[in-house]
């Protein structure tokens, strides 16, 4: 049985939340066409955060994008609630939902101001977008405090010392055409990791919030960062 959806409330955020150009029509449109090819990646993803949260947990995803991942986890049963800066995104993760079957609801809103009340999710999941918030210890502080006591969250996202060599091995995983595949080398080449962060980078922005540690693990080009309530 699904937990009791969070009331969203009306809060001001920023002028610009996010680093970089809005996510929003074509962009959002590429990134989800991109994005949508290694499917088999949000599996992996929905199957880790499912590892930590009980049946049934009402699970926050900051940033879905298209929503693949929140909609791997409604698949599983879990309660979904998405928060994104793109109104492209919203808009797009909620028609997927539709289509895929499956409730999930999504939300515009700031990582740095979310729109819900403190103590409300089990779980929350911020998946290859933390790098591109404008404020990130705001945004991790907010983390703690949507969160129940208790409650877990996960930060998956691109390593600052991850080498070329390994982003040009994980493109060509991607199964991309020409055109693709050097866009999306172009974009974490010069774009990406210059936004990404390094685990003590990490370490000094938790520090500075009421999680105050954290657990790390490397993942390929990438990094976990567990943090609990």
């Amino acid at each position: 049985m699904h937990a009791t959806k969070p009331e969203v409330q009306t809060k001001d955020r920023p002028k610009k939340a996010y680093k970089g150009l809005p996510l929003e029509g074509v962009l959002a449109r590429w990134y989800a066409k991109i994005t949508g090819k290694n499917l088999a990646d949000f599996r992996q993803s929905a199957d880790l955060v499912a590892s930590k949260v009980p049946s049934g947990g009402h699970i926050l995803e900051v940033a879905p994008g298209p929503g693949y991942l929140a909609i791997e986890l409604a698949k599983m049963g879990y309660s979904v609630v998405g928060l994104d800066i793109s109104r492209s995104f919203v808009r797009m993760a909620s028609e997927n939902a539709k289509q895929a079957g499956v409730e999930a609801e999504f939300h515009e809103g700031d990582a740095a101001h979310m729109p819900f009340d403190a103590d409300r999710f089990d779980f929350l999941v911020c998946r290859a977008a933390f790098k591109n918030f404008s404020a990130p210890v705001e945004a991790i502080s907010e983390m703690h405090r949507v969160l129940k006591p208790g409650g877990k969250a996960l930060i998956l996202d691109l390593r600052k010392d991850a080498s070329v060599d390994a982003i040009n091995a994980e493109v060509k995983r991607m199964g991309l055409g020409p055109i693709n595949s050097f866009l999306t080398k172009w974009t974490f080449k010069h774009m990406l990791i210059k936004r990404a962060y390094s685990e003590e980078q990490f370490r000094d922005m938790i520090a500075q919030t009421p999680f105050g540690i954290a657990v790390f693990q490397e993942d390929g080009i990438g990094l976990q960062v567990w943090l609990t309530k």
